[in-house]
């Protein structure tokens, strides 16, 4: 019976370890600019690395970008109210990186399926949700997938077209 109660302990202090170091977020994403696409994301941080998973659907059959954006603001039509990528230490607009720079908000291009869904998977350490570190803190920010893909090339946005899903990350 005694190692019944030592197991029980042992994996009540993993859990509570776990739970510590653990921080999710889940959104949902609307259509913009007259789009019928919408989805879901999850943001999950672990540790010192946060993974972002977002479903999207109702998607045409293309590539398209998908960055964070400055304002979790997505009360326009357009999707506008978000501002432009987030770039908290101002550097210039890039692929993800790119040892000449990027925004911290440049995500990257994804494809959708021939039925319109896509699935973005994305993990880094320099993210975090709700640490003191603005250069790092992605709450208060909004997802944003463009109509098009990005170019990494075009200053300051890449040139991805109209804004045709948004999604705030809050706290609910």
């Amino acid at each position: 019976m005694s190692n019944i109660i030592k197991y029980m302990f042992i994996c009540l202090i993993f859990i509570s370890c776990q739970s510590e170091n653990t921080k999710s977020i889940k959104i949902k994403l609307n259509a913009k600019s007259d789009s019928n696409a919408s989805g879901m994301a999850t943001f999950t941080q672990i540790d010192d690395k946060v993974k972002m998973v977002a479903h999207v659907f109702n998607l045409n059959n293309k590539s398209h970008a998908i960055h964070l954006h400055e304002f979790a603001d997505c009360s326009s039509d357009d999707g506008k109210s978000t501002g432009g990528h987030w770039n908290p230490t101002f550097e210039k607009h890039g692929k993800w990186g790119d040892k000449e720079g990027f925004h911290k908000g440049d995500i990257g291009n994804f494809d959708a399926d021939n039925i319109g869904h896509a699935t973005v998977i994305f993990e880094t350490d320099q993210w975090c949700l709700g640490c003191d570190d603005e250069t790092k803190n992605i709450l208060g920010k909004a997802v944003i997938i463009h109509e098009g893909t990005d170019d990494y090339t075009s200053q300051p946005s890449g040139a991805a077209g109209k804004r045709i899903v948004c999604g705030g990350i809050i706290e609910n």
